[in-house]
């Protein structure tokens, strides 16, 4: 590999030139008049893959193309399909952004713009090691299918739909999956994620009389809405940090005391993790350590809630919503917890008061941790970085790792090599150039070891 490391080393600024390009393209997704960087954004990756002399194409979606790209079979190794995406979170707040959020800037080690570690700079490692053993090998010790689409910031559907086709399965017929899309556990400790939480995503609608009413006319002879959103959502948890929905708990899969030792075991401290957030204490589920609550147990948030005037206007509003999630683990069927959690809601609600409550979800997974490649990752992630990487959940959801299982039978290798305080999806969003050629390097080891490893 001593051919392929000093590759990298002269490759150096070439790669942060890179990665500038695709972030000054403003593939935001939510944004229907970004459409034309939409396809800048898809273009500039294929391109990419056709520098290297590799086939590429655009395959259309309900949304913008997603983008493929494999490297000849090798035969007896292993095939290994890459996920990412170029689609990117919208900006807001402007003001807040100490740089435009498209115009990439080098400051104390990083490099600030919208995308750069979620998940463009992430998935742009493994393309450029895809380049690294091109340009020095002229070939790969494994096969790789490249899989990188335009909307995983706004639910996926176009790819989702697709996944659901013969033709997809057929295509994409791989042994494992890589994303890198999630954190290393702190600075200069990089980790492998094995576990995710699932999620159920859920929409809830209030109505009560026909239209706003006086509250001194009205009031006390009418159901307020808002009063009624705000007990039915207190409802849904109790004082100990527990879901009150019946048979929520049900399936949970327990961490296990191995796993326990295991987190307990983490360079975690909850004293820096305020400091972090900004908090002067934290709270959960009773009984669980702060990482546990984090990644091995189900949870309950409000996300949003409107109705009302913001002026000084004394009405009962007609109508009120909210939006709230239920962070899920493996196990946990996001169908049955949204129906339960709508036939809760609806035994809670009082007479004058309408509902509704909708919802989408996605399952929780865990990668059992003594599969041959999770081995060959670490070894990869250990050249890459210098330092052995540690095993850690998510608390957080990556829809695309469960329909990776359901559609092509496959376990994911979740890589991070982005850090938690990177402000994704906030302003200011960023990324260790340093961890950026880490992950190139380690992306490189990886298709090394992998191919030395057996399912």
């Amino acid at each position: 590999m001593d051919d392929i490391d000093a590759y990298l080393s002269a490759q150096t600024a070439r790669f942060e030139d890179d990665l500038c390009e695709l972030l000054r393209i403003p593939s935001i997704s939510a944004d229907p008049a970004q459409a034309p960087a939409m396809r800048a954004a898809a273009d500039w990756v294929a391109g990419q893959f056709q520098a290297m002399g590799l086939p590429a194409e655009l395959i259309p979606a309900s949304g913008p193309p997603l983008v493929y790209a494999e490297t000849p079979k090798v035969p007896g190794q292993p095939t290994v399909l890459v996920y990412g995406h170029y689609d990117v979170q919208p900006v807001e707040p402007l003001e807040e952004w100490l740089s435009p959020p498209f115009e990439p800037t080098k400051r104390g080690g990083n490099i600030y713009a919208r995308g750069a570690t979620d998940d463009k700079g992430q998935m742009l490692t493994h393309v450029l090691a895809a380049r690294a053993w091109m340009a020095t090998r002229g070939q790969l010790p494994v096969q790789l299918k490249f899989l990188i689409e335009g909307e995983e910031e706004v639910a996926s559907e176009g790819l989702n739909a697709w996944l659901a086709t013969d033709a997809a399965r057929q295509k994409l017929a791989c042994d494992v999956a890589v994303i890198s899309d999630t954190s290393q556990f702190g600075p200069g400790q990089p980790a492998i994620t094995y576990g995710l939480r699932g999620i159920a995503f859920c929409e809830i609608a209030v109505r009560g009389p026909r239209q706003d009413l006086h509250s001194g006319t009205f009031g006390g002879a009418v159901t307020n809405p808002i009063n009624t959103l705000c007990k039915l959502l207190a409802s849904l948890v109790d004082d100990q940090g527990r879901v009150t929905v019946p048979g929520f708990y049900d399936a949970v899969v327990p961490l296990s005391d191995q796993e326990r030792k295991q987190l307990a075991e983490l360079p975690f401290s909850d004293e820096k993790f305020r400091e972090q957030i900004g908090v002067a204490g934290t709270t959960g589920e009773s009984g669980y350590t702060t990482l546990e609550r984090r990644w091995g147990r189900p949870t309950f948030d409000v996300h949003g809630i409107w109705g009302g005037q913001r002026e000084s206007k004394t009405a009962i509003p007609a109508r009120a919503g909210a939006k709230f999630s239920f962070r899920l683990v493996p196990n946990q069927d996001p169908e049955r917890i949204i129906a339960a959690a709508r036939d809760f809601l609806l035994t809670q609600c009082p007479p004058g008061i309408e509902l509704e409550v909708s919802g989408r979800g996605a399952e929780g997974v865990v990668v059992p941790l003594d599969c041959s490649y999770m081995a060959a990752a670490s070894r990869a992630i250990e050249r890459g970085f210098g330092r052995a990487p540690v095993f850690i959940r998510e608390g957080g959801s990556i829809p695309i790792v469960t329909n990776f299982r359901r559609r092509l039978g496959i376990d994911t290798l979740l890589l991070g090599w982005g850090l938690d305080d990177d402000n994704t999806h906030s302003p200011n969003e960023k990324f260790s150039l340093a961890d950026f050629h880490r992950g190139i390097k380690a992306s490189c080891h990886l298709w090394h070891e992998l191919s030395k490893s057996t399912s």
